[in-house]
């Protein structure tokens, strides 16, 4: 199941909407699992069946639940390779980050397109069968992406933690 907020709100985070407790805990248990039925949800909260529902549609349309979906276990659809990619621009301009992020975002085998701070301007987060796939891709699509001057890949040796709950 996904579902994506419809408010305004979503990603501007200058307008300050006061969360209460129960709001922070609906929250927390959400993120830990999101398949939480809503009168469990409401159990654990200690708050009505109807309230609970009020409360978690609103945390959505606010934009702090942003979706909701399925963890999928990589290696258990043949994506069990972790690829990180930095990626240098030719030009930094507004047009030329324009362009990279608008191609990036057709890439389905990119997972997450990152603008950073630093040696590079992007790091994209790539999920894969095996090198070989990536050595494909990298020489078909990666470098063909606008205004790519250079790419340097990281090859997860070992996911440590990964997609770890926000800690608020």
């Amino acid at each position: 199941m996904k579902r994506e907020a419809s408010g305004t709100h979503a990603e501007d985070s200058s307008i300050a909407v006061a969360l209460d407790r129960i709001d922070m805990k609906i929250l927390r248990l959400l993120q830990k699992d999101g398949r939480l039925a809503n009168a469990e949800l409401a159990k654990r909260v200690n708050v009505s069946p109807a309230t609970c529902h009020r409360r978690t549609a609103r945390l959505f349309e606010q934009g702090f639940i942003r979706s909701v979906r399925a963890d999928i276990a990589p290696a258990r659809v043949e994506r069990g390779s972790l690829v990180i990619v930095g990626v240098v621009l030719d030009r930094s301009t507004k047009e030329s980050f324009a362009a990279f992020e608008a191609a990036a975002k057709k890439l389905s085998f990119v997972l997450d397109c990152h603008l950073v701070a630093g040696d590079f301007d992007y790091f994209l987060k790539i999920r894969l069968r095996d090198m070989s796939e990536f050595n494909r891709l990298h020489g078909e699509q990666l470098l063909g992406l606008p205004g790519v001057r250079q790419t340097r890949t990281f090859f997860v040796i070992k996911e440590v933690v990964d997609n770890a709950p926000l800690d608020f």
